[in-house]
């Protein structure tokens, strides 16, 4: 199997297993579907932790209003009162003003943020550190955990327009933000590798060859954004050593000038006459009397 290390520009993303005789039509759609699955799954996470602080998702044409202005319009949260955590609610005001203040009590925020560093882990980055490839059948599971988190926590449900529920029921409505940017559509998705595009016609044995042992850093990017810059010669932490190298270096040439003096020629071993002096075995000799 080929091991390939994703990367969006210069960030590591996961690692993904591929057979060399993998058509890259269907291997590109892959890598995006994993791509946007992770996304997904951070959206969540941060969603999720602010439903774990602040209580469900406000109407929209309530979000952003103080309190007076509520009252006056005489608006009313009708989804905040049927969308009730499971033992009780604990009042904590949002800030931003984009949740109603009813939260869960400590021991479901709890439910909601263990799972949400369980999410975390199954689709971090440093599983690439780790050497430990990311399925979409783990990205799933992630998403299901969740989604038990959120079902345990608040059985009656969300309401129709919190964001958490529109992402599980994938109605998410992304456009005109960063999280939409950051999307690639399946269609629309390209892989580079050395400069050069892998061309969903071919096959990946085309260009890698059919040594099933290869790794190679292949980078996503959307159809139309052009070719992504290459990959340094050396990474980054490499870099910082090298620098530290020669940083330590400078430090130690600069001792060695400060000590450039003559007080050297006074050791034993810059006496040029030793030699004769321990043939005619005059070595060591004291003058002064015992």
């Amino acid at each position: 199997m080929v091991l390939l290390h994703v990367k969006r520009g210069d960030e590591s993303q996961f690692l993904l297993q591929a057979p060399g005789s993998s058509e890259l039509e269907e291997l590109t759609a892959q890598v995006a579907r994993v791509y946007n699955a992770r996304l997904k799954a951070q959206r969540l996470c941060s969603e999720m932790e602010e439903l774990a602080e602040h209580g469900v998702f406000l109407p929209p044409n309530m979000q952003g209003l103080t309190d007076e202005q509520i009252e006056e319009l005489k608006l009313k949260d009708e989804w905040g009162e049927k969308c009730i955590p499971s033992g009780g609610s604990v009042f904590k005001k949002d800030d931003v003003g984009r949740r109603n203040g009813q939260a869960p009590n400590e021991k479901m925020k709890q439910v909601i943020k263990k799972t949400i560093e369980e999410a975390k882990a199954i689709i971090s980055k440093k599983q690439v550190e780790a050497n430990v490839c990311v399925t979409m059948e783990m990205v799933n599971d992630a998403l299901d955990q969740l989604r038990g988190a959120v079902m345990i926590v608040y059985p009656m449900g969300l309401p129709p327009y919190d964001p958490i529920r529109m992402e599980f029921e994938n109605k998410e409505d992304l456009s005109g933000t960063q999280a939409g940017l950051n999307v690639i559509k399946e269609s629309e998705a390209q892989l580079w590798w050395a400069a050069k595009e892998l061309r969903r016609t071919k096959k990946l044995s085309d260009y890698v060859g059919k040594n099933e042992k290869t790794k190679i850093i292949v980078k996503i990017q959307q159809r139309g954004q052009g070719a992504p810059a290459r990959e340094p010669i050396i990474s980054s932490e490499e870099q910082k050593q090298l620098m530290l190298y020669y940083h330590r270096r400078q430090e130690e040439l600069k001792k060695l000038e400060e000590n450039d003096d003559d007080s050297c020629l006074n050791s034993p071993w810059a006496d040029n006459t030793a030699l004769k002096r321990h043939f005619h075995g005059v070595k060591d000799i004291k003058w002064r009397p015992r």
